[in-house]
């Protein structure tokens, strides 16, 4: 059955986690835990990593343990130079010209996030379509939630759509409703995952692999 449809995570997909500009985030997120909850920077990243596990996001851990404001989190793990960290990839932006399904990004970062990436990468035009946090009322991937918001907000069959991601742990609700994936694992840190379709290296690979295949 052809493809109608691409969903694309955002932040370690659609450009690449050696960019730096996780790393930069991380910091910053680290920073903000440490200084909402005073706990030593050791204990700032079990704290996140268990978050992570459970709830998807930092964001999620700190709503429930903090009752943070939300838009001040945001603003702030946010504010990084992207232009230091990424450029405009002609390579993306000829690969997704050639893509003629439609097409969206759909990530647990807020919007005025994605639209910096893309605009710094240079192919904000293939993207009319983002579904932020929140548009996902907060409520983030892994959250089946999340996937079935998309879904209908896009009115498209699950079974001629596919994610892209480099999460594992987003994959599974992903392919519980039907939808095909390919996991970006750039520095091959992840096992065989039987909720990938396929694994690949960058979202490079995974455009190609989608224009030859589907």
């Amino acid at each position: 059955m052809p493809l109608t449809a691409v969903l694309f995570d955002l932040d370690n997909t659609i450009y690449p986690r050696s960019s730096g500009v996780q790393q930069a985030l991380d910091e910053r997120m680290n920073a903000y835990v440490q200084r909402v909850s005073g706990e030593p920077p050791a204990a700032v990243r079990a704290l996140r990593s268990s978050w992570f596990a459970r709830w998807g996001t930092t964001l999620a851990g700190l709503q429930r343990e903090y009752a943070i404001d939300v838009e001040d989190y945001l603003r702030d793990i946010h504010d990084i130079r992207l232009d230091a960290l990424l450029a405009p990839d002609a390579e993306l932006d000829r690969l997704l010209e050639r893509l003629t399904v439609r097409r969206a990004i759909f990530t647990n970062s807020p919007a005025e996030h994605a639209g910096r990436v893309l605009r710094t990468l240079g192919v904000a035009q293939h993207f009319p379509l983002i579904f932020d946090i929140r548009f996902l009322e907060f409520r983030p991937k892994p959250d089946l939630t999340a996937y079935t918001r998309v879904i209908e907000a896009l009115d498209i069959d699950p079974a001629t759509t596919l994610l892209i991601e480099d999460s594992p742990q987003n994959l599974p609700p992903a392919r519980s409703l039907g939808l095909r994936t390919i996991l970006v694992d750039e520095r091959n840190a992840h096992p065989v995952n039987g909720d990938a379709d396929h694994v690949v290296p960058d979202v490079h690979t995974a455009l190609r692999l989608i224009l030859e295949r589907y």
